[in-house]
């Protein structure tokens, strides 16, 4: 029970890895507050706050609403990944809209949901994990896609590579405040992805399979515990051993 009666606020809850950040953090104790768009109205019963990332006046009515109704935050956990419908276009007929919207959408959210909830963390000395991606780390594996329908895009690359640096900027600026911010950078996820990705990226991985959303979700709930308390600035590869080779 390492997140016993902590309040933490989980953004994209209803999402593949959200789901199971959420089932983690409360199967740990902790009050799991699942905040997503997708909700048609907030319930407290459900622990579930609608929520728009993207708009700075829905976050900060969602975060005070959560303080309000439970006294304290003691954690954020960055996960949603809002994006446009035309966010896998090829990268030279890319429109810069279309890229300047993407990381309106992912960085900027992820900068606002940290600003506004800082002042929140500085009465708990509580924690924020970010979710990252092998590819903010390194470079794509373009043979892996080859013969399938998936096309690896770029916007996705350079937020995520945005935001494990940040993560490392906030963690040096709010350290001494007793403020921890991490990421957890997960591999490929299985998600019924095209067949010849799956076997492609199964024959590199050394741990020859792809990730699941419970393989992700237990590192996320250790960073939010005092078990993590002297860890700060860290991008944890969950990944199968994929960045190692």
């Amino acid at each position: 029970m390492i997140l016993e009666e902590k309040v933490i606020i989980v953004t994209g809850g209803e999402g593949l890895i959200g789901r199971a950040i959420v089932r983690d953090i409360r199967n740990k104790g902790g009050i799991a507050i699942n905040a997503d768009i997708t909700f048609e109205k907030t319930d407290w019963e459900r622990y579930e706050l609608k929520l728009d990332i993207t708009a700075e006046e829905s976050i900060l009515e969602g975060f005070k609403s959560v303080f309000d109704r439970f006294g304290r935050i003691d954690g954020l956990v960055n996960n949603a990944y809002p994006r446009t419908k035309d966010f896998g276009d090829h990268f030279e007929t890319m429109k810069l809209e279309t890229w300047n919207k993407n990381v309106e959408y992912q960085m900027s959210s992820t900068f606002l949901c940290i600003q506004k909830i800082l002042p929140f963390l500085r009465k708990s000395k509580g924690s924020i994990v970010n979710i990252g991606s092998i590819y903010g780390v390194v470079g794509n594996d373009l043979s892996i896609y080859e013969n399938t329908n998936i096309n690896p895009v770029a916007p996705y690359s350079a937020i995520k590579g945005g935001i494990v640096n940040l993560t490392r900027y906030l963690a040096a600026f709010y350290g001494s405040e007793e403020i921890r911010v991490n990421v957890v950078s997960p591999g490929g996820i299985f998600n019924n992805e095209h067949p010849t990705f799956v076997e492609n990226y199964e024959k590199k991985v050394p741990l020859k399979r792809m990730g699941q959303p419970e393989d992700i979700a237990p590192t996320v709930s250790f960073l939010l515990s005092k078990e993590a308390a002297y860890i700060t600035g860290q991008n944890i590869m969950v990944d199968g051993g994929w960045t190692c080779i």
